[in-house]
Order: structure tokens, then C-alpha cells, then sequence
């Protein structure tokens, strides 16, 4: 799980950081289901800078 703070607008690079740099050095394997998303704190309940997104990636 990688927590992502900030705009959705850069939730992208969050995503490709997990699967080109973290996964490949972490040894872990994906099962075969996507990826989640859980939302923490989302606008209008906090700025959006403050927002925080939950990225898992489901591992084996």
C-alpha cells in the first residue's frame, strides 16, 4: 500500500511509481485482480492538496 497525498491529477505517477520501481524491487508477485483505490480524505472535507488516496496493488 502506498498512501498518495495531493491532487488526483498526479494519482497517475503514484500508480506508475508502484509498478515500475516498487514492484520489481520489491521480489512481490500481483494476483490477477486490479488495482484499489480507497479514498481517505477527499474534497470538499479537505483542500485538495490534503487529500489522501490508498493505493494497493493485490499481491500473491
Amino acid at each position: 500500500m502506498l498512501s498518495h497525498v495531493g491532487s488526483n491529477d498526479i494519482l497517475p505517477a503514484t500508480v506508475h511509481l508502484l509498478y515500475s520501481e516498487w514492484l520489481p524491487q520489491s521480489g512481490e508477485e500481483l494476483r490477477d485482480f486490479p488495482l484499489f483505490i480507497q479514498r481517505v480524505k477527499f474534497f470538499p472535507d479537505v483542500a485538495e492538496h490534503e487529500a489522501v488516496t490508498d493505493v494497493l496493488l493485490p499481491l500473491k
